[in-house]
């Protein structure tokens, strides 16, 4: 289990993150999004123990990460940009990490090379950015940790290689409990792998929430009736958008399903249908309801 309590970090005039309060699951899997400067690879570092904190704190299991050896190696970084050993090839990178992480396994090491088809013996260096993330996953799950840390985990990859990296992940969470920490400037990219998702906005979460609840909580209604009517006919039912064409109207609704559809039902509409929402358009209207907009929280401006 991971938590941060007021977690407050600064570089110069600039906080990336401000009194940060974030809380981690052991066994799941779980997204940040948000833009550029948000301070998703700032936290990812801080988790890691790479930073120290110059505000508040960051445990693991109980433990304050930037002083322990023996927590930090019971998590593996795969940072944004990568960095590789000049002229090194997988061989020579495996026994870098060999010699940190006590439970690496050339095993596994060489069952991910064969699946991932890559040459061992080649130069990372001469490697493309696609291939260059695959070799980073390849040692980062060598490693057995019981923290994985993706930042952008899929930059560079295609949608092949996207499926596998994220089967390999939600494999290690099944199988061993490994806790997945993943970040992404799109939502889309997490939404099938996430058990709980946050949004990080000028250095602080603004919204998180476990992805089954949200999928549960917001739907989409679809009604009409024979006679005129206007919003006010749905008061009793927490409508959170309200649009109107001709004789049928959208609505966005919290609550409970069967309980909203009995009291729609009762108004005698002539056509009824409830709808499911993607993630996105559920994010949309919850930033909405926070006073965000949602487009504008991700819009990529700022380098982290």
């Amino acid at each position: 289990m991971i938590t941060a309590k007021d977690l407050t970090k600064k570089f110069g005039d600039f906080t990336a993150l401000n009194s940060l309060d974030c809380h981690i699951d052991e066994g799941c899997i779980y997204g940040m999004v948000g833009s550029n400067g948000a301070g998703k690879s700032t936290l990812l570092r801080l988790m890691s123990g790479i930073y120290k904190a110059d505000g508040g704190e960051i445990k693991v299991d109980g433990s304050p990460v930037y002083d322990d050896p023996q927590v930090k190696k019971r998590m593996v970084l795969v940072p944004d940009e990568l960095y590789f050993l000049p002229r090194a090839n997988l061989y020579r990178m495996a026994k870098l990490y060999s010699s940190v992480y006590d439970r690496f396994s050339y095993e596994r090491f060489k069952q991910l090379v064969k699946l991932f088809r890559l040459d061992p013996k080649a130069n990372i260096g001469a490697f493309s950015k696609g291939m260059k993330r695959q070799a980073a996953t390849i040692l980062a799950l060598s490693c057995n940790a019981d923290y994985l840390l993706f930042d952008e985990t899929f930059d560079g990859l295609d949608p092949v290689m996207r499926n596998l990296v994220k089967n390999l992940i939600y494999n290690d969470v099944c199988e061993r409990k490994t806790t997945a920490v993943i970040t992404s400037h799109s939502l889309r990219e997490l939404e099938d792998t996430c058990d709980q998702l946050s949004l990080l906005h000028k250095g602080g979460i603004i919204f998180e929430s476990d992805v089954a609840n949200l999928k549960t909580s917001l739907y989409k209604i679809q009604v009409a009736f024979s006679e005129d009517y206007d919003r006010s006919r749905f008061n009793g039912i927490d409508v959170l958008s309200f649009k109107k064409t001709g004789s049928v109207a959208m609505l966005i609704v919290r609550g409970d399903r069967e309980e909203t559809a009995a009291k729609v039902k009762a108004m005698q509409p002539i056509l009824f249908e409830i709808l499911p929402l993607s993630l996105e358009e559920v994010f949309v209207y919850e930033m909405d309801a926070l006073g965000y907009e949602f487009s504008e929280v991700l819009k990529q401006e700022v380098s982290e």
